[in-house]
This record gives structure tokens, C-alpha cells and sequence, in this order.
């Protein structure tokens, strides 16, 4: 019997231990007969969460506070002695408390929720020797599953096989950039963020291809521990919420001491018990800070949706006031704090430098001429010549593209190329214009060996469009162009000294260069851009 176990050291174990411990192959997969008996033994592969409380029960708990109960049986007894519209306020105050406590709570649920739809979707997998398409759901322990460029991993797979392929797994481990896979046994306490022969349920494939066999699905996966622990979590316990209750515990027994001391010294002077009961009660009542409760509430959900529109999402509205007494916030190098998206900020062509506005994916933004000051944003016919020619290879020699739902804008692919088509976008040259135009014929896809990309297209004459680091681009080009796009002697100390400049300002700076290939050329390889390239910009 086989058993998932998400603690297993997978990374550590050579592939065929790993392909013989699920008994599969990595020739043909898994046998339609034992995908349905692993079906049987580890169900769907889809998050499981435990059944939440009925939301009766939610609602009810909000009322769950010292002042809240006081406040009830003041109402209570405000209603019994006929002041109606005090017991109607009173009332009314707590129930727009629970109110607004139950309405926060459902809406980070629901975001929460969302955790089980991460891993769901459709992948290709070996089964008998045949590659199927088939959803994620249906994945088992054992399965091979292929992987290529624009994917979301469907569970948590030891890798096989692997063509330049790398994978963002910024929403499990905190990397803001894509991290190049490999197949090399790694030592058994290598940390998460480091397993390069691991992909993992949720993350998604920027670029490349590969191939995995699944060790784990659903809730065994990585992902799947971390909804599990969110299940498990502990009640909520803030500075705030402990010293509200101790302030309500101090109060309570403050104000049933002062009424019971009225109520005795009342009786002692021959009054009836009934007038001093009211007056015990009425002393109780107006003792009661009715408002605290209300105003405490409304404050914090005034902060809890400040924070929804910064894209943070709070379970409970005592926690606002925890993470706003936070003074420092440490953080590792690996960017977890960032959004993950690249944005063109600067373009250097030509000799001339540009300044690009706007953030994200989103197309709206300029390019604007020198220090950005000018406002007037390019329209198509007036782009310089030689920014238009770097824009369209940013576009041409590139494997993503934007992907629009509704008012957002993500990027399927790598964020870097993500950034280049939106440049180019702001421009107002279009990726399916450019790419009908000038059809790919061939591709050298980046490897960390060579440090570059390059494309060969289908104009007239055919153009290889290359983009990479500086260094590695630079020693293969003897021109450069100038501002009026003439290719001129290449200057290797200008190009050097810009780079130092936008490095120094903390921007990451990629290079473009171009190259005519020979006529009715089909395909390219390393050696057909050894040499004689044309360097023209770099952007950041």
C-alpha cells in the first residue's frame, strides 16, 4: 500500500527510487487498472477543507464578548421596565456590532476559500504510454505528468526531465523571480525554497519544458499543508482583545458592585425593593459604555478596509490593530513582499534615454523622451526609429503574452517578458500585429549557460532579434546604432558606463541586439550570432 507522506525526503532519492517507490514507470505511467485503485486510496486531487460553522453559529459568536452580554441584558431589563426606545438603541448598537463582524469574517473566508481552487486545472499526463489531457483533479500518486511554458504545476512533482525549464513560486516560498529547475539529487535538509528538482501544486511554469512524476496530491501537497494549518488555527488573541476583556471583566464587576451597594443601602433606608431594584438597574445601565463596543468595531473595519484595498486580506478585525502597532518589519532578500510583477521604468536607445510610466501589465502609461518631464507620450508614427526597432524585439524574441480579465491585467509567462510586451503596448505596437508580421521560423530558447534568448523571423531580410545580459550580448556585437538608427562603431565603454548608472539605481538591465540572416534561412543555432551582432539599447 502506498501512502503519501509530504515529509518524505523526494528531492534527496535518485528518479528511478523515486519512480519505483509509486511502482510506475517512466516509459509508459501508470495503468488505467491502478489509476482507479490509487482513485480509491487518495481520492480526488483537489484541496479538502473541513466543513466551516453554520452561519447561524458565526453570527451568534459575534455576540461572544463581556460588554456585549451586559449591554443584552440591559436591554433586556430596559424592555421589562417600559423603556422601549432605550432597549431599542441598545439592542441596535450590538446587533450593527455583530453585523459588521460577521461581514468581515465571511469575506476573508470566502478569499480564503479560494486556496482550493489553486491547483485546479487541466494538464497532460502518461498514462499507458499515451499522453492524455485530462483535468488536475484526476491526477494519482505515481502519475507523469509534462510540463511546459504557461502551466500551473497540478500537484507536487519530483522532476525527470528538464529542457531550460523554470517555474514562479512566489506564492509558496517568496521568490519574486522564476527559479531554473534541474534533476540533480539534492541533500535531504536542502529547505523548500531551494529543491530545484521539485515542482510544486500551484507555482507555474515561466518557461521551458519538463517532466515530473506526481509524489503528492491534494492535501499532501505543499500548499495542501498550508490550508491545513489554516484550519487548525488557534482562536484570535491580540493585545487589544485581552485588554478589552480585562477592561470588560473590571467594569462588569465594578458596576454589579455599585448596584448591589445601592440596592443594600436603599433597603436600609426603608425603601421598597422594587424602586431600588429599578434604581440598581438604572445605575447598571447608564454605568455601561454602550458606544465602546460600537465605536471600537467601526474603527477597526474603517482599518480592515484600508487594508483590502492595499490587496491585504484580515480574518479577524482585532488583528488590524496588532499588525498597526508593528514598528519593523524584517524580511528575507528573496522579495517577499513584493507583487512579482516587472515594470520597464527606463530605456536607454540609440544614445537617447526614455523614461516609461505607468506599473503593472496594465498598457496604460508613456514613453517619454529624457527625464520623463515631458509629457507628451509617443503615438506610433512618431517613435524614434531605433526605440521602435529595441520595443518590437522585446515583443518578437519572447515566449509570454498579457492575459486581460475585466480591469486586471497578468502576464502568462515570465514577468520580465510580461514587462517588455507592455512597453510595447504603451507604444502602440501591438504583440498579435507584431507577431503576424513578422512570423517566428525559429528559436534559441535562454539557458543559464549563454545568458540570452534569440528568434529568427520570417521579414524582409530575415532579422535575428537576440536580448540577454549586457556581457553576454556585448562580446558578440562590433556595431551599435545611433540616434538616427545608422550603425555606427561599437562603443564599449559608453554602453558600460550607462549600465553602472541604471545598476546603480537599483534597475535590472537587460540588453538587445539584432542580426540579417542569410536569405531564406529556416533555422538558428548558436554559432549564427556568435558574432557581428548590432547592439542598439538596453532597458531596465
Amino acid at each position: 500500500m502506498l501512502i503519501q507522506n509530504p515529509t518524505r525526503f523526494y528531492h534527496a532519492l535518485p528518479e528511478h527510487e523515486v519512480i519505483k517507490s509509486f511502482r510506475s514507470s517512466a516509459e509508459t505511467g501508470l495503468a488505467p487498472e491502478e489509476v482507479a485503485r490509487r482513485y480509491e486510496q487518495y481520492g480526488w486531487n483537489e484541496l479538502q477543507f473541513k466543513p466551516g460553522k453554520p452561519a447561524w453559529l458565526r453570527f451568534l459568536l459575534q455576540f461572544h464578548q463581556p460588554l456585549l452580554y451586559i449591554l443584552l441584558l440591559a436591554g433586556i431589563v430596559k424592555a421589562f421596565l417600559g423603556s422601549w426606545t432605550n432597549a431599542a438603541v441598545i439592542w441596535g448598537v450590538t446587533l450593527i456590532n455583530a453585523i459588521i463582524g460577521y461581514v468581515q469574517e465571511a469575506k476573508a473566508e470566502g478569499a480564503i476559500a479560494s486556496l482550493a481552487k489553486a491547483v485546479t486545472t487541466e494538464t497532460t499526463v502518461l498514462r499507458e504510454g499515451q499522453p492524455l489531457r485530462i483535468p488536475s483533479r484526476e491526477l494519482v500518486p505515481g502519475d507523469l505528468v509534462s510540463l511546459a511554458s504557461g502551466d500551473k504545476v497540478p500537484a507536487d512533482l519530483r522532476l525527470l526531465r528538464v529542457r531550460n525549464l523554470q517555474a514562479d513560486e512566489s506564492a509558496l516560498t517568496g521568490e519574486s523571480v522564476p527559479v531554473e529547475k534541474s534533476v540533480e539529487v539534492l541533500t535531504a535538509d536542502a529547505p523548500l525554497a531551494e529543491r530545484r528538482n521539485m515542482a510544486y501544486a500551484g507555482s507555474f511554469v515561466t518557461f521551458g519544458q519538463g517532466q515530473g512524476i506526481v509524489v503528492a496530491t491534494a492535501n499532501a501537497t505543499e500548499v495542501g499543508q498550508i490550508s491545513q494549518s489554516m484550519e487548525n488555527r488557534v482562536s484570535l488573541s491580540t493585545p487589544l482583545t485581552r485588554k478589552f476583556e480585562k477592561f470588560s471583566h473590571t467594569l462588569l464587576y465594578i458596576i454589579l458592585t455599585l448596584a448591589t451597594f445601592t440596592f443594600v443601602v436603599g433597603l436600609g433606608q426603608g425603601e421598597s425593593w422594587i424602586k431600588m431594584f429599578e434604581a440598581a438597574v438604572a445605575l447598571a445601565v447608564s454605568a455601561i459604555p454602550e458606544g465602546l463596543p460600537a465605536v471600537v468595531t467601526i474603527t477597526l473595519a474603517i482599518g480592515v478596509n484600508r487594508m483590502a484595498k492595499r490587496n491585504a486580506i484580515i480574518r479577524k478585525l482585532p488583528a488590524v490593530e496588532a499588525l498597526g502597532s508593528a514598528t519593523v518589519i524584517c524580511s528575507d532578500k528573496t522579495g517577499t513582499l513584493t507583487e512579482n510583477q516587472m515594470t520597464v521604468q527606463a530605456i536607454y536607445a540609440g544614445g537617447q534615454h526614455y523614461r516609461v510610466t505607468g506599473g503593472g501589465y496594465s498598457p496604460k502609461g508613456d514613453i517619454t523622451p529624457g527625464n520623463g518631464r515631458n509629457q507628451i507620450a509617443f503615438v506610433e508614427a512618431e517613435i524614434p526609429a531605433v526605440l521602435a526597432e529595441c520595443l518590437i524585439a522585446g515583443v518578437l524574441c519572447n515566449d509570454s503574452h498579457l492575459k486581460q480579465t475585466g480591469a486586471d491585467w497578468a502576464v502568462v509567462g515570465d514577468p520580465t517578458e510580461g514587462a517588455l510586451i507592455t512597453v510595447a503596448e504603451k507604444a502602440g505596437l501591438s504583440q498579435v500585429g507584431l507577431t503576424a508580421a513578422k512570423p517566428r521560423l525559429d528559436g534559441i530558447p535562454f539557458e543559464s549557460d549563454y545568458q540570452y534568448m534569440a528568434t529568427l523571423h520570417d521579414t524582409e531580410p530575415r532579422m535575428i532579434y537576440v536580448k540577454g545580459s549586457v556581457e553576454a550580448l556585448l562580446s558578440r556585437c562590433t556595431q551599435m546604432l545611433d540616434a538616427q538608427g545608422q550603425a555606427i562603431a561599437l562603443d564599449a565603454a559608453q554602453i558600460k558606463q550607462e549600465v553602472e548608472i541604471m545598476a546603480g539605481q537599483g534597475l535590472r538591465v537587460l540588453a538587445f541586439a539584432q542580426k540579417a540572416a542569410v536569405a531564406h534561412q529556416h533555422a538558428i543555432d548558436h554559432e549564427d550570432i556568435a558574432t557581428d551582432l548590432v547592439f542598439w539599447a538596453y532597458r531596465a
